[in-house]
């Protein structure tokens, strides 16, 4: 079903079953798998890879190229999974150098105005809420929540199943299972709720309050000091394990 207003370049691979609505614009070098829908006005350029079942609402931007002013014009990328749904304006920019896509999983819901940037590396999931905003090369685990006007940083992580406060400005990484909001931003608890919703056991919750009141209260104590002064029995727990290694690697710092 292709509305005859539509613009599709020849150099275009559309899967089966797909939906394009009036004025549509389909680029040469862009892929769409099957059922997908393009509800009117969508914009899609090339070099744009997106999987199944993908629902883009009008004026939604996808795949333009690089805002980064180191970019020079080469062939780059955007790569993305299955039913992922680009609400009204959104926009999402394919990578800086060839061979380093900007990548998004499957499942991902993008609201009105919300905007991914260069080189971004998005997990499945995850929900952008209006005007949330990712700088370039930002990394996004699985299950996270970017509220309203939020504006993460280049560089900046946002860990697994975290939550964002609306209007919050992150400079650093964000933890995973936590709450963080503020300008600036800090930690204010575990995402206990979500947690829950998600099938998190209450040993699991238990042991994220415990390592919480211990790194992220006692901000006057060293990082490094704090972690080696956790019990080798809570360390033990998976999702405690995943926090630590979380920190360990952190580039920018985390937030506390």
């Amino acid at each position: 079903m292709i509305h005859p207003t539509a613009v599709i370049s020849p150099r275009a691979e559309l899967g089966q079953d797909i939906e394009v609505g009036p004025y549509c614009v389909i680029e040469a070098k862009v892929s769409l798998g099957d059922r997908c829908k393009l509800h009117s006005h969508v914009v899609i350029h090339g070099s744009s890879k997106l999987g199944s079942d993908n629902e883009f609402f009008p004026f939604a931007a996808v795949g333009t190229k690089s805002q980064d002013l180191k970019y020079a014009g080469e062939p780059t990328a955007l790569i993305a999974g299955d039913r992922n749904v680009f609400r009204e304006n959104t926009t999402i920019h394919r990578g800086t150098a060839e061979g380093s896509p900007t990548r998004l999983g499957s499942d991902n819901l993008f609201l009105a105005y919300s905007h991914v940037a260069h080189d971004c590396q998005v997990g499945n999931h995850v929900i952008l809420s209006n005007n949330g905003t990712l700088a370039g090369h930002v990394v996004v685990d699985d299950y996270a929540i970017i509220s309203g006007l939020a504006a993460v940083h280049q560089f900046c992580r946002v860990g697994a199943h975290s939550i964002t406060g609306g209007i919050s400005k992150i400079v650093q990484d964000i933890p995973p299972f936590t709450i963080v909001d503020g300008n600036p931003s800090s930690v204010r608890g575990i995402n206990q709720v979500g947690l829950q919703r998600r099938g998190f056991s209450e040993e699991d919750l238990r042991a994220l309050k415990t390592f919480y009141k211990k790194i992220f209260l006692k901000k006057e104590t060293n990082l490094a000091s704090a972690l080696e002064g956790l019990d080798p029995a809570l360390c033990e727990n998976p999702r405690i394990a995943k926090l630590i290694a979380f920190i360990q690697g952190s580039q920018r710092g985390i937030i506390r």
